[in-house]
């Protein structure tokens, strides 16, 4: 396995007005292969970047960074001037564990696939600062998913194809090409043309999802890893440790990180939330009012976040919505959702249908 040079801790994220963390950002090497493929459309991609204001030395390092919201943007603009509605699926279909640099050859020298995955959704920070992953399992099921958890984004369904792309190949990657999803789950509408998505993942899909997310059997996560290296492991994970106390990121971002997956399945507690970083509900409520916040407070933005993505790029009914942040009926939903925008969930929809709508305001 080649050795990749060390890549840097993402700069930490910027303060906005309110409580909510923009600026999320991204390593550049999931992106690499995108002037390649502008010129395999004979267009020239120095003039297709300079239209949305990206320097072409971006692509010379995989090191380098992006904001996630140019990510997206990119992607998006991509898809446009190729005439290929599923430009970012290709872009994903190209990309593996090697794409997520350090945090990806760690996962790959793991002794199992249960353990490979830990390491990318426990690490994933500092590759990615705008989405994260988790891994949930129930019985004989095991769920990996991929939620964007920085607002204002444009693009993310184009975000989302390109995530589940990259999950799809590096659990092949993980687990070999024996391993087959039982679903693909996609948090926007379908397109127009699936094809392209039956094609890449050979498995029953479903738009509309309440997660962006690969459906398997859980036996696969007792599956080992051949090729791993035991004391290769042990030499990175010192330098993902190293680059962990250089990161820079507070418990509240970590922690919002963590509620949007928690709170669409249905596990948005304290309890929870502190299992998963590792700390004692106590400790994670005293730390948390050291930088100013409550607990709820991040869930209640958090639940707004989630309900905006869900107007924004899915068809799904309110009261399925409702259902889906653990509301009693739309009503109450609705109430709340009032309460954080100033309008009700249905106008806000429409709104965002409008060329001239602004985003969003933080709830109160």
């Amino acid at each position: 396995m080649s050795t990749r040079r060390v890549p840097k801790p993402l700069p930490p994220k910027t303060p906005c007005a309110g409580s909510f963390v923009v600026g999320g950002s991204l390593r550049a090497g999931p992106l690499l292969v995108i002037p390649q493929m502008l010129e395999e459309q004979r267009l020239d991609p120095n003039q297709i970047l300079a239209e949305i204001g990206i320097k072409p030395n971006l692509f010379a390092d995989p090191e380098n960074i992006i904001s996630f919201a140019t990510a997206g943007q990119l992607l998006q603009h991509c898809a446009h001037r190729t005439g290929c509605p599923h430009f970012a699926l290709l872009v994903g279909q190209k990309g593996g564990a090697e794409s997520l640099g350090l945090i990806g050859l760690l996962a790959q020298n793991a002794p199992d696939v249960g353990t490979a995955l830990q390491d990318i959704i426990l690490h994933m920070h500092l590759h990615d600062r705008g989405a994260t992953p988790t891994l949930s399992v129930s019985g004989d099921v095991a769920v990996v998913s991929y939620a964007i958890y920085q607002p204002g984004v444009v693009g993310t369904d184009h975000i989302y194809d390109t995530a589940m792309a990259i999950a799809f190949n590096i659990m092949r990657e993980l687990a070999g090409p024996a391993w087959t999803p039982a679903e693909v789950r996609f948090c926007h509408s379908a397109p127009r043309d699936i094809q392209p998505f039956r094609r890449l993942f050979r498995s029953p899909l479903r738009f509309d999802a309440e997660q962006s997310a690969l459906v398997f059997s859980s036996s696969w996560l007792r599956q080992p890893l051949p090729g791993s290296n035991s004391r290769l492991r042990q030499i990175l994970e010192a330098e993902v440790n190293r680059l962990e106390s250089q990161s820079g990121e507070d418990l509240s971002d970590r922690l919002r990180c963590v509620l949007r997956n928690l709170l669409v399945s249905g596990r948005g507690s304290m309890d929870e939330a502190a299992r998963l970083l590792a700390l004692h509900r106590r400790t994670l409520n005293r730390r948390l009012h050291a930088e100013g916040i409550s607990f709820q407070q991040l869930v209640e933005e958090t639940r707004f976040e989630i309900a905006h993505q869900f107007l924004r790029d899915t068809k799904m009914p309110l009261a399925d919505i409702a259902a889906l942040l653990d509301y009693a009926d739309a009503t109450s939903f609705t109430r709340a959702f009032r309460r954080w925008s100033g309008t009700t969930p249905g106008a806000w929809r429409e709104a965002l249908r409008d060329p001239n709508h602004q985003g969003h305001r933080p709830p109160k």
